[in-house]
């Protein structure tokens, strides 16, 4: 491990995983800020939908990256991992409430064919779905509950969950563009890093 990774876990054991709460937040609270000063364009809620939506990838992306993160290169934000998933459900949370309430006007019969007709739509559906009971069991008292290895197991929806938020991303865009399938290449790439081949493998 070399001496700026023992620094930065130093530095970052200093930091309480509860002001990533607040921190992490503070995206939303400038999305809201633009949107009521009328700084989001022409198509405000879809801009809105849309960087919700992203960050909450982002948010899926950093989480899956922890464990890669400490096993390659000996960084490690492990205290942060409950903190990140969360947040990344109040995220995808916000992106869907501003579909049904903004965008949709929660006219069910629209929403209804939407799902069943539009495939990113359905397979967003089911990454949100994936995501519930991860984020039901986010505390102590369901590790306790379940036990650390029926947890361990309920939390491998998590690989699902991204995986259909990525593809929920490159399917919704129009033709092949780059933004979505960089994310989804990263996702691929961090996914491949728990194979077992390379799991010994360190980068450092």
């Amino acid at each position: 491990m070399s001496s700026v990774t023992q620094s930065t876990n130093q530095f970052l054991r200093k930091i309480p995983a509860g002001s990533l709460y607040i921190i992490g937040m503070l995206p939303a609270a400038l999305l809201v800020w633009r949107l009521f000063s009328g700084a989001l364009g022409v198509d405000p809620v879809k801009t809105l939908e849309h960087e919700l939506g992203e960050i909450a990838l982002q948010l899926l992306v950093l989480g899956l990256a922890i464990t890669p993160l400490r096993t390659k290169l000996g960084l490690n934000l492990i205290k942060f991992r409950r903190a990140i998933g969360l947040l990344a459900f109040a995220y995808v949370l916000m992106h869907l409430g501003v579909w049904l309430f903004l965008d949709m006007q929660l006219l069910t019969d629209q929403i209804v064919k939407d799902i069943v007709k539009r495939w990113y739509i359905t397979i967003g559906m089911l990454g949100f779905a994936l995501m519930i009971p991860l984020a039901i069991t986010s505390n102590n008292l369901a590790v306790r509950r379940l036990g650390g290895t029926a947890w361990r197991k309920l939390h491998r929806l998590t690989y699902g969950a991204i995986l259909a938020g990525a593809l929920h991303y490159v399917i919704l865009v129009k033709g092949w563009q780059l933004e979505p399938l960089i994310y989804f290449g990263i996702i691929i790439l961090l996914l491949a890093l728990r194979l077992p081949m390379l799991q010994r493998v360190r980068f450092v």
